[in-house]
């Protein structure tokens, strides 16, 4: 198995993991032609984004400009390469959640549309997530598989002892906004990767949301998030100091967006979840650094 990675001191970390790794930008064609064409690889899996912390909910489409360009430019790169070098399979990472349409019923499948009129701050990324799901789920040469994954948490994750959304939540930073009835689809780290794994080994081409059991709104996840890391209940703030704060971006995900469904993706590849719900998942990941246990920030 081959990893590439952006950067150099990343290398190390691959090698442990029992891969072989190699420095590709996946926004230089030549460095993605020589890389992929070398490794002559059966199947491509698709992980590439360029975000570490979203800092600007207001400046949503700024914080996904690199990320945008990687699946827009970088899967045209890829595709380019996986033709070049006979790659009969191509797994590309996209997300579901906010991008589904905000009206109607509260969980979207595959088969439901994408969101017509995002809030203007999201439009470019919406539009690079159509892109990159086109470009992959309409190859007719190639097997093409594009993995919508929820909201990660996990080790290495946002939502982690150490993560920053964790500490926002500690200090009673991440309030919830108007009603708080936008519903989030969540997913563990490793169920997203033990269903990555049966998408490479034999999944069928299209389009599968790899979340967890149940969505849920964000007055039911966020006071059970604090409780999980024994902080206190998150404020209850009015929706027009949101979206001063985090602008329509950030309201439309307190308070409009849908959840997703996941039964094509335990029928069809077929996936079982470790953790079937981020109930579950919350209560597992934090047990230990729960009650007095301090953990230190990110930043």
């Amino acid at each position: 198995m081959i990893a590439a990675t952006r950067t150099t001191s990343k290398m190390d970390g691959l090698r442990r993991a029992g891969a072989q790794p190699v420095v590709v930008n996946g926004l230089d064609r030549d460095s993605v032609m020589k890389a992929v064409v070398s490794a002559q690889p059966d199947a491509i899996v698709h992980q590439m984004t360029g975000l570490a912390t979203i800092r600007s909910l207001k400046k949503f489409d700024d914080e996904f400009a690199l990320t945008n360009r990687l699946r827009t430019e970088g899967t045209a790169y890829l595709i380019e390469a996986a033709r070049a070098a006979g790659a009969r399979k191509l797994i590309a990472q996209s997300y579901t959640g906010w991008p589904n349409v905000r009206e109607g019923n509260r969980v979207k499948t595959e088969e439901e549309l994408l969101d017509p009129n995002p809030p203007k701050t999201m439009s470019r990324t919406l539009d690079a997530i159509r892109r990159l799901e086109a470009s992959v789920s309409r190859l007719s040469d190639i097997t093409g598989i594009v993995l919508r994954y929820g909201s990660f948490y996990g080790p290495g994750t946002s939502i982690t002892p150490a993560g920053n959304i964790v500490e926002l939540v500690r200090q009673r930073k991440f309030p919830i906004f108007g009603n708080g009835a936008g519903v989030w689809s969540f997913i563990h780290i490793d169920d997203a990767a033990a269903a990555t794994v049966l998408a490479l080994e034999g999944g069928a081409p299209g389009i599968y949301n790899i979340v967890d059991d149940e969505p849920a709104e964000v007055y039911v996840w966020l006071p059970d998030l604090a409780e999980a890391i024994g902080a206190r209940p998150p404020y209850h703030l009015p929706a027009w100091l949101g979206r001063l704060v985090i602008g329509e971006a950030g309201i439309s995900m307190m308070t409009k967006v849908r959840g997703s469904s996941n039964a094509k993706a335990k029928s069809a590849l077929p996936w079982q979840l470790d953790y079937a719900t981020w109930r579950d998942g919350f209560r597992r990941g934090f047990r230990e650094h729960n009650g007095s246990v301090r953990v230190p920030s990110v930043t």
